[in-house]
């Protein structure tokens, strides 16, 4: 009986989480973004689409704001013709766009969307090695748009996975280094404890209440800022969003990856694009900004006031919290011009690389400090060994850049 009631217990996160949660809000995360830019362009965007009662004989349609766009968008690409071309590697041409929406879903199984609902966890799986799953998972999302341009048999394709695969190469380092100090300082790698130690001493950017006070929270404010900084941005290069979108950079490769796909196929890369940003969204919240927590030390009396129900509170706050992140990634999508390729990769392997690797001697030798295991003496050695590697680090990088651009402008001296 125990085994069956936990079974329906899990297919009810499964569902409620997946079903009425996730898939809704990727939905509505493209009409999101249609209006948001309509009103960063001062236009209207999609206002219209509702329930067509004049093919029923009544007067006027009912236009709900266009909030049944998506619905319409659905159709759409369920009805239009699903053409493959006669030139493509058809097996791998049909699994790709699985590769790209499949890593994503999965991934969302081990974000905590609230505490506690009648003292089950809001969470499908609350393993302890979130973050770990987390990027082993979501990292396989690149197979699927390296097998799309390669499958496509199409050069603009081609390019378009091949600078994808590079791009989250590149990004994917530093997206795990600069996770490392928030790792170092909860201790654990379980998503839960570590909402549950923020919504107890202070989210890791806000640091304003409970043990957050301290000197140590206080010392690893600068160092979690810089994790945070690094972690945002390198996520939107993971999620192939606008500035960092060059894998299907209209203006050189026509659509990158995905010029041949068409009718659900396309919607799989489309919808695949808008669940990694959530899923991004998810990690940024949970890590950085206190994930399900209420703050200012109100979650302690929301457990108390709303006893088993207090889950529904806090999934409220996660997806307000989820939901301004969606929109802060949508903003920057339409007011930051794209990246040159170059600046790209300067970026991700001169900067965020070096920049992530400090970070995480920069915590250690404050967290050693703090824990007055570095006193004196040997605490100014090892932050004077961590300024002078900086220092070389950042050296060497430039002069490996300039050395590669006085050879690429070697060889195009030489083929003029």
């Amino acid at each position: 009986m125990e085994a069956i009631i936990l079974i329906i217990v899990m297919l009810a996160k499964i569902i409620g989480i997946t079903f009425v949660i996730t898939l809704p809000l990727i939905a509505y995360s493209v009409y999101a973004e249609r209006r948001f830019a309509a009103v960063i362009q001062d236009r209207v965007g999609p206002n219209r689409t509702g329930i067509p009662l004049t093919l029923f004989g009544f007067k006027k349609d009912i236009s709900f704001f266009g909030l049944l766009q998506p619905l319409a968008d659905g159709l759409k690409f369920i009805l239009k013709e699903d053409f493959v071309p006669s030139h493509v590697n058809k097996f791998f041409f049909w699994l790709a766009p699985v590769l790209t929406m499949v890593p994503a879903l999965v991934t969302l199984s081990v974000i905590p969307f609230g505490s506690y609902l009648f003292r089950e966890a809001l969470v499908i799986a609350d393993v302890s090695v979130g973050p770990l799953l987390i990027f082993a998972v979501a990292s396989l999302s690149v197979y699927g748009i390296t097998l799309a341009g390669w499958a496509s048999n199409n050069k603009y394709s081609f390019f378009g996975g091949v600078r994808s695969c590079a791009q989250m190469i590149s990004y994917e380092i530093a997206l795990g280094l600069s996770v490392i100090p928030v790792l170092m300082h909860f201790g654990d790698l379980n998503l839960m404890n570590i909402v549950e130690e923020q919504a107890k001493n202070g989210w890791l950017i806000l640091p304003l209440w409970g043990e957050g006070l301290s000197l140590e929270r206080m010392l690893l404010w600068i160092p979690m800022i810089i994790s945070f900084f690094i972690f945002t941005i390198s996520i939107f290069a993971e999620t192939n969003r606008m500035p960092f979108d060059l894998p299907e950079c209209e203006t050189e490769l026509v659509g990158g990856y995905h010029t041949e796909y068409s009718s659900m196929k396309f919607a799989l890369f489309f919808l695949g694009e808008y669940a990694a940003m959530i899923v991004g969204s998810a990690l940024i919240v949970t890590l950085f900004l206190g994930g399900w927590s209420v703050g200012f030390g109100l979650d302690a009396w929301v457990f108390e006031t709303c006893g088993n129900w207090a889950g529904l509170i806090h999934l409220g706050a996660f997806l307000v919290k989820l939901i301004a992140f969606i929109l802060f990634f949508i903003l920057i999508r339409w007011t930051v011009p794209r990246f040159r390729y170059d600046q790209l990769m300067k970026l991700g392997w001169v900067v965020f690389f070096e920049a992530a690797l400090i970070n995480i001697l920069f915590t250690a030798v404050i967290m050693a400090r703090v824990n007055d295991h570095l006193v004196g003496f040997p605490f100014w050695a090892a932050l004077t060994g961590v300024i002078i590697f900086s220092a070389l680090m950042f050296y060497i990088a430039k002069s490996l850049e300039r050395m590669l651009a006085s050879d690429s402008e070697k060889a195009a001296d030489s083929a003029n």
